[in-house]
């Protein structure tokens, strides 16, 4: 490698499971495709700005899905719903029904399109 070849930075050394001491189930139910939106009536955050729980919210002003958010944080989709599951419960965030019965075929391939590009960039 030359001198003015640049190295990739170092994996981090942290596991995804310790974001989440460990557990593997959310308090909530939370299926992968799930729209994730901020609640109406958060209350103020009392951790760092570089929290992976503050990048979680801002995605989530998007409205991603839980698929989504586990791809833009890189981590396994169990963390992320353990993480978001937690936000919720905290009164962070809230989880949106997904179709109902009186969803139109567009909405339903948005849909599609949406988890099947969060699965991809997991």
């Amino acid at each position: 490698m030359g001198a003015h070849e640049r190295k990739d930075p170092a994996p981090s050394l942290v596991r995804p499971y310790t974001l989440t001491s460990g557990r593997t189930e959310s308090g909530v139910t939370l299926p992968l495709e799930a729209p994730v939106g901020l609640a109406k009536s958060a209350p103020p955050p009392g951790w760092p700005a570089g929290d992976v729980r503050s990048r979680i919210v801002a995605l989530c002003d998007a409205r991603p899905s839980v698929a989504e958010i586990a791809a833009h944080l890189s981590v396994p989709l169990g963390v992320a719903r353990v993480l978001v599951g937690d936000l919720v419960l905290q009164g962070y965030l809230q989880v949106h029904a997904t179709l109902g019965e009186a969803a139109t075929p567009d909405e339903r391939r948005a849909l599609i399109g949406r988890t099947l590009r969060g699965l991809r960039a997991l």
